[in-house]
Parts: C-alpha cells; structure tokens; sequence
C-alpha cells in the first residue's frame, strides 16, 4: 500500500529532516511521492510518478528550506491504478462553495460500489481520487440543501457518516484537508501513528525517529486537527481492518501486473 504524513500546527516550522525521514522509506514504495504546503489559502502542490528517492525533482525540493504550518506528503505502492502522475497524491478537488479540498490515502477500496460512478469523472484511476469525488459531492449536496456553506462541525459531523460507511470491509488511512481544518482516520492496527508536542501534531504511517513518545492514532474515529490541536473526536466504529490472504493475493495480483508491463 502507502505512506502517509501529516504535519499540524499553529506556528510555521522547517520539515526537511523530517520529510527526508518518510521519502526515504519509498525503497518500499517506489510508485510515486508528492507534497503538499497549505500557504495561507493556497495550495503548493508537487508530485511525480517516480521514486522518491530517486527524484531529483523532490531533491531540488528539499535543497530549499519546506517551511508550513500545514504540511502533507505521501509515498506510493500502487494497489490500483497506473503508475502515472495523476494518481500520484495528494488529490484535490473544489466544491460547490469554491472551497478547495485535498486527500490523501493510505489503504485500498474493496468494496464500496458508490464509487464506481466516478470512475469516469476522475483525471486518473484511483480508488483514492474516487473517495475525494464522493466527498466533494455529498458536501456539495449538504450545502445546496442548506442553502449557505458548511461550518466545520458540520463537515466534522458528514465526514464522520462518509467514512464510518467507507470503512466496512476497506482499508480508510485518510488525510484531508478542507482549507480550514485537518481530518485524519485510521482503521488498521499498528498503520499510523503520531508524536504530540505543544500545539504541533506530526502524524505518519511509522515513526520517523527513535523518540518514546510516538504513539498509535487510535482506531476507527475521526480527528479534526487545527492549530496543533483536536478540535473535534467521532465516537467510535465497529469497521477495523483486518488483512486477509485473499487480500493479500488480490495486491500481489495487481502488482505482478504492474511488474510485467
């Protein structure tokens, strides 16, 4: 599958260390990176199909100063999809009140046939950038009854229906971001973890060095962080993931294939 990461506070700091830390990790994840700085309402998207390592896009990238209060980057082993730029992470997408959201994933989709409908509306062909379009339409639908844009308890509360369904029987490692705040959610033991220092979260597939204190993002709710902090917490779901074999060999599959292209 992927790595994720996410850093979280209310003070812009440098994070090359750190982001040299998680790329180096793409040995095993050789598909594709991307980063993303939240830069007061604009996004600063990079990504490429191309190891991380091995990019010297991404290594002109952190020659320079990776200064944010908002940061994400994602490295890929590809589950579905092609190995083309646009299913690289993160995705991003605007809805109906012109507010941009960006997405990235670490899991797979196995059964979820909602999705299938945007198959044909995505720019690549990731179950990943599917879950973004769904989301963007069901906001879009709350707000158009509404009839005035969502507050962020109120996207708090629609995310937390969304990916409490989406979970059943799928892998759900998700970063979002709406703009404002950040989302995060996991379903699968021992698959994110984050460190907490005062006002900051760094959140991460595994942890990026030896400090004690990194801890497991706990299972199946969904977390808004904004300024370092939980703004909110969802109760808790019943839809942990459990790898199988039959999982396993549907991966291996897929990637066999991609091997004897």
């Amino acid at each position: 599958m992927c790595e994720i990461f996410c850093f979280n506070s209310n003070m812009p700091k440098k994070l090359n260390s750190c982001l040299e830390c998680f790329y180096n990790h793409s040995e095993n994840h050789p598909h594709g990176w991307g980063l993303a700085n939240m830069q007061s309402d604009e996004f600063v998207i990079d990504k490429e199909p191309v190891k991380a390592t091995c990019s010297q896009y991404l290594k002109d990238i952190l020659s320079n100063p990776v200064v944010g209060k908002n940061v994400f980057a994602h490295i890929r082993l590809a589950t579905v999809g092609e190995i083309i730029s646009p299913n690289c992470h993160p995705f991003i997408e605007m809805d109906g009140n012109n507010r941009s959201w960006m997405l990235i994933h670490n899991g797979t989709i196995f059964d979820y046939p909602i999705l299938e409908k945007y198959k044909d509306k995505e720019n690549g062909d990731t179950d990943s950038e599917r879950i973004l379009l769904y989301i963007i339409d069901k906001v879009n639908e709350f707000e158009q009854a509404k009839g005035a844009p969502s507050t962020i308890k109120e996207r708090f509360n629609l995310l937390t229906e969304i990916v409490n369904d989406l979970s059943r029987s799928n892998k759900l490692n998700l970063m979002i971001y709406d703009g404002e705040v950040t989302y995060i959610h996991s379903n699968m033991k021992e698959s994110l973890y984050y460190l907490k220092n005062e006002n900051e979260f760094l959140v991460a597939t595994t942890p990026l060095d030896n400090n004690e204190n990194w801890l497991q993002v706990e299972l199946n709710k969904l977390f808004v962080l904004d300024d370092g902090n939980i703004l909110y917490e969802s109760s808790e779901h019943d839809n942990e993931f459990i790898l199988t074999e039959e999982h396993e060999r549907i991966m291996e599959e897929f990637l066999k294939n991609i091997d004897g292209e």
